[in-house]
């Protein structure tokens, strides 16, 4: 499967996990403080520098974002045209801030340190019984391995399309894609049953 994350040596690559969530969360704590667009307008540029310190090609980058931050802006717009369109732009800003720092973590960590990390947090509330821990740092884990697997299935089946001759339609593609993520998904459910690697 292909990994969002990217090899590297920068400071963030160093960081602990750890450091890196501490971090995400005290910034997704600040954006939600203002709602000023000045402000927000460059804690998206100085997200946007650090994304583009981690090794990312620029077609990788497009490949990352461009569906999140679309996503972003269809709410944005609907918030623009609601409300106001100051609304919008704070809503767009905000979110895309918080999306260029969670890509930056996810491509400078790998998925077995994010696991190992998530795990050892949620061990205080597996020990009020409330949760699995290893569980919840599996599910992660897979959802980090899933996100760019679904990418590169939807890519191979838009080229079936175009060598077909076939007119390229996402809605079109929709149900290929979710009959074949779900394939794996059960493929990927039987492994980890086999292997007895969740805790009952």
């Amino acid at each position: 499967m292909k990994s969002l994350h990217v090899e590297g040596a920068t400071p963030l690559h160093r960081l602990s996990v750890r450091m890196k969530l501490a971090g995400l969360f005290i910034a997704s704590l600040a954006l939600f403080l203002t709602d000023d667009p000045l402000v927000l307008g460059g804690a998206m540029v100085l997200s946007a520098l650090l994304f583009a310190t981690v090794g990312v090609s620029f077609s990788e980058a497009v490949s990352r974002l461009a569906w999140p931050l679309v996503s972003i802006a269809v709410v944005a717009g609907a918030t623009a045209f609601f409300e106001t369109p100051v609304h919008g732009l704070v809503v767009f800003l905000r979110f895309a801030t918080l999306i260029l720092l969670a890509a930056t973590i996810t491509a400078t960590t790998e998925v077995g340190d994010f696991m190992e990390e998530i795990t050892r947090l949620m061990m205080p509330f597996e020990r009020l019984g409330l949760v699995n821990a290893a569980d919840i740092g599996l599910a992660l884990g897979l959802v980090l391995r899933f996100v760019p697997e679904i990418s590169t299935r939807y890519e191979s089946l838009r080229e079936a399309h175009a060598a077909r001759g076939l007119p390229v339609r996402a809605l079109k593609m929709l149900a290929p894609l979710i009959i074949l993520t779900l394939k794996d998904a059960d493929m990927i459910a039987m492994a980890i049953d086999a292997r007895g690697l969740r805790r009952h």
